[in-house]
């Protein structure tokens, strides 16, 4: 298991390629933060979208929750893609010992509350209103799935927030950002302008902590 840590941050930017090497890394995330942070590290790889339940367990700690999440998206994705019932298309991934999935989840944690997605506009007001004038983390858990290991890791970043207004929130809302967000927010958008500060990685709040996954990767032995 690779220790949770802070790393530096940058801007990022890329897009996602198919991988046409014989040691296939997929992406267990519909994220396009994710595929063009992941892309733009250099990795080729293919994206396969986990669908499985994401409701926490009760009194589970919001890091705990991530890092499950993590595990069982690239565990449902390498199942179905390493499965003797795979499509001809996939006979590549039958074995599996070629394959390494993957996963992660990101959440937002304040006062060790879990702010996941919102449900409507009046949960992400809720959300925002929590936020407001405060320092909250992010969290995302991150797993590497192959036929030989399962390596799960954690990042938090700190994220404070400006005080924020009615109008501003009811204006952030109208414009329809924060409703697929944890947190009901989205640093690299329109609520850049309410964060002063953040401490550890940029592109942790983003939805990858990228050095950290970096690692899992670059020692991984079915990518080499």
């Amino acid at each position: 298991m690779v220790a949770p840590r802070p790393v530096p941050s940058v801007i990022a930017a890329g897009q996602a390629c198919a991988c046409h090497n014989s040691n296939m890394l997929v992406l267990a995330s519909a994220s396009p933060r994710r595929r063009a942070l992941l892309a733009q590290a250099g990795y080729s790889f293919e994206v396969r979208p986990a669908h499985i339940p994401e409701d926490p367990q009760p009194g589970e700690d919001p890091i705990a929750y991530v890092v499950r999440l993590a595990r069982e998206k690239a565990q449902a994705v390498f199942r179905d893609l390493a499965s003797a019932g795979s499509q001809p298309t996939e006979k590549k991934y039958l074995d599996g010992k070629s394959l390494a999935v993957l996963g992660a989840d990101t959440t937002v944690e304040l006062d060790r509350q879990i702010l996941g997605k919102p449900e409507s506009a009046a949960d992400a007001a809720r959300m925002l209103r929590l936020l407001s004038g405060r320092t909250h983390r992010v969290l995302t858990g991150v797993a590497l799935v192959t036929a030989d290991a399962t390596e799960v890791a954690a990042e938090a970043t700190a994220v404070r927030f400006l005080t924020l207004s009615e109008e501003e929130i009811s204006a952030y809302i109208a414009g329809g950002e924060p409703m697929d967000k944890a947190g009901a927010y989205a640093i690299q958008g329109g609520a850049a302008r309410w964060i002063p500060r953040i401490e550890g990685c940029y592109f942790n709040v983003m939805g990858l902590p990228l050095a950290l996954v970096c690692a899992l990767l670059d020692s991984c032995p079915t990518l080499r």
